[in-house]
């Protein structure tokens, strides 16, 4: 048995470079996950281009795998060799190569693990783990936007609240409709307009091209009656804030954004830059209500669905790097998956 890994040599080198890995070992506390997909995100190929974020090279990129428990160390009681699971590989956090996606193993923290069931394959699955991190982290942190936890029941009693989820049809825009409609919160979220009717389908209440010219007052309009929570910002761009701004202004409410010191922030306004490895650190009691119990339960009954829908690169590790560049193009409602 023996483990491989597609590298990144040096800062900025291009393209990976599949070979040998050492074989991860569960410490106290850790699975070792046996690799059958892993999910690309935009923070890859920003990491290889830009230069940032790692100090140490050769190293090794990714967040997202699914497959079935390897190993479990000691103190773990809630997996066992051979469960189909999803994990979140927190490489982002430690930047060690043994706790990141593209390899055959990787070793995770049970907090950010997911039983998955049988009919739900692992190209699908993979889509998930950093999208439930971030979009929990977004919603649920109190220094975000405080929402109360999500509960698995088939319709959440209605707290009178509501958020704006800016960016519905990007992974974490998915994962965020479903985490807010399963704490009982009012979802309103915008998107591209082919995208709008998939979002409806995950749960939001009312959803709107970001391109209308009438976008901020439909909003307005959408959130009335309700205790508007603030804005689950899943894009962090300029223009984004611009826009979404405007409704702040009318409303106030609390902001989360995936981007690190975003731009452009109206005065006054209160809210987070979101990491997602928060939710299995100081903020673990947002994992254990998500990661522990939300999502399993959700995916076996229905009620949280792995999306966006993903596309699938077969051919193993080699073709991760095709995968990256790809990604770097954009995609719509989608998420690039390569088969291992």
């Amino acid at each position: 048995m023996s483990n491989k890994a597609a590298w990144i040599t040096a800062a900025k080198a291009h393209p990976f470079e599949v070979k040998e890995a050492p074989m991860p070992k569960a410490g106290a506390n850790e699975v070792v996950i046996k690799n059958h997909a892993v999910a690309i995100n935009p923070v890859d190929w920003k990491i290889q281009e830009w230069g940032i974020f790692l100090k140490e090279y050769p190293n090794i990129l990714g967040t997202d795998v699914a497959g079935e428990i390897h190993e479990v160390g000691e103190g773990v009681t809630q997996f066992k060799k051979g469960d189909r699971v999803i994990g979140h590989a927190l490489s982002l956090l430690t930047t060690a190569p043994k706790d990141s996606a593209f390899q055959l193993y990787t070793t995770c923290p049970p907090l950010a693990v997911s039983k998955i069931p049988s009919s739900l394959p692992y190209t699908h699955a993979a889509v998930l783990p950093l999208s439930i991190s971030t979009a929990a982290a977004c919603l649920f942190k109190k220094e975000a936007l405080a929402l109360p936890l999500p509960s698995q029941t088939t319709k959440p009693n209605s707290t009178g609240k509501s958020v704006l989820v800016w960016g519905g049809s990007s992974s974490v825009g998915c994962s965020a409709i479903q985490l807010a409609v399963g704490a009982g919160v009012k979802v309103v979220s915008v998107a591209s307009a082919h995208n709008l009717g998939k979002l409806k389908e995950l749960g939001a209440d009312a959803v709107f091209d970001y391109n209308s010219s009438s976008v901020i007052e439909d909003i307005l309009k959408a959130l009335e009656g309700t205790e508007f929570a603030g804005v689950c910002d899943c894009i962090g761009t300029p223009p984004a804030v611009t826009q979404w701004s405007q409704v702040y202004e009318k409303l106030g409410g609390r902001y989360g954004t995936v981007m690190p010191d975003p731009k452009g922030l109206p005065e006054g306004i209160e809210g987070t830059f979101v990491f997602a490895p928060q939710v299995v650190m100081g903020d673990r009691f947002i994992g254990e209500a998500v990661w522990a119990k939300y999502v399993p339960e959700g995916l076996e009954k229905g009620t949280f669905r792995a999306a966006p829908e993903p596309t699938v690169v077969e051919g193993g590790l080699g073709k991760v790097q095709g995968a990256v560049d790809e990604l770097k193009k954009g995609v719509s409602y989608g998420k690039i998956v390569v088969a291992l």
